[in-house]
């Protein structure tokens, strides 16, 4: 999603056995992503550079709706985009960079949450749009093992889809089992829509995503004296949350030796936990750069 500066007044990490150098192949087929754009107010004054905001696993861009003058994304198997078997990080970065060219946007800020902040950081790092910013939301450039939650998950939803429940509450009742927590149903159940046949269907290809999981905690780029994004860049970290820990903070400085640190009292889903403090970490990184 885009962002209009005009608003602002446990794992383990994969061992690495080797260095691996990531390839500039070939573009593959990049899809048109689904979006939301929310303008800033008229009398907001002049406009600003966009940010484009980038969700998570299992997000879309309804789920964001709540920080206001956001301009929401989907990307590729999610929300109102295309679907396609390829997911991994090479393809959802050509996707946003298609985005950047379709819009044609200069010196982007790039906002991703967790499987949006690996991608967004991949874009970065290829260095192929001329972007701004980076604010990484709860996710590290690393190899690390997802927590056990996101496959089960993908279990959950699936026996929903098996099931033909016709209403949410069936759905929510079935998904039970895999998730107590009902603000994470809730959010996991947004992707419910109706069939034409009356049951309840996942609008995103469950059996995409789930053969996706081990790409998703991959991360391509391994040698930072390679690559680096030398511009401004915030991690915005959850203190309850796993995925940043504090052995992971030489590696960003490597990869992003221009890196800020912010700390939010939440788990992993920081925006949605704890949004006004999240607002102000973007909201006084922002201004410092303006």
């Amino acid at each position: 999603m885009l962002l209009k500066h005009a608003l602002l007044p446990s794992w383990r990490p994969l061992a690495h056995q080797h260095l691996r150098t990531y390839s500039a192949s070939a573009v593959y087929r990049r899809l048109k992503l689904a979006y939301d754009l929310h303008e800033p107010p008229k009398d907001a004054g002049p406009k600003n550079a966009p940010i484009v905001f980038i969700h998570g696993l299992f997000g879309s861009k309804k789920n964001n709706r709540s920080m206001t003058h956001l301009d929401i994304q989907d990307l590729r198997n999610h929300g109102d985009s295309p679907h396609d078997p390829r997911h991994d990080y090479t393809v959802l970065a050509e996707d946003v960079e298609g985005f950047i060219d379709e819009h044609k946007l200069e010196n982007s800020t790039l906002i991703g949450h967790s499987m949006g902040a690996k991608t967004a950081m991949v874009v970065a790092l290829r260095q192929r749009k001329p972007i701004a910013n980076l604010i990484s939301v709860d996710n590290a450039p690393i190899d690390a093992a997802l927590k056990s939650d996101f496959a089960k998950y993908a279990r959950g939803m699936r026996a929903i889809e098996d099931a033909n429940v016709t209403k949410q509450s069936d759905a929510d009742a079935i998904l039970q089992s895999y998730e107590p927590t009902l603000a994470t149903r809730q959010f996991l159940l947004t992707n419910l829509i109706c069939a034409s046949d009356g049951t309840r269907k996942f609008r995103i290809p469950i059996k995409y995503i789930a053969n996706a999981l081990d790409d998703m905690a991959d991360f391509p780029f391994r040698d930072p004296d390679e690559v680096r994004f030398e511009k401004p860049t915030l991690f915005v970290r959850g203190t309850k949350s796993p995925y940043i820990a504090d052995e992971t903070l030489p590696i960003i400085g490597r990869f992003f030796p221009r890196f800020e640190l912010a700390d939010v009292d939440s788990g992993h889903w920081v925006i949605s936990e704890k949004p006004a403090e999240f607002k102000r970490a973007v909201v006084e990184f922002l201004q410092d750069k303006q």
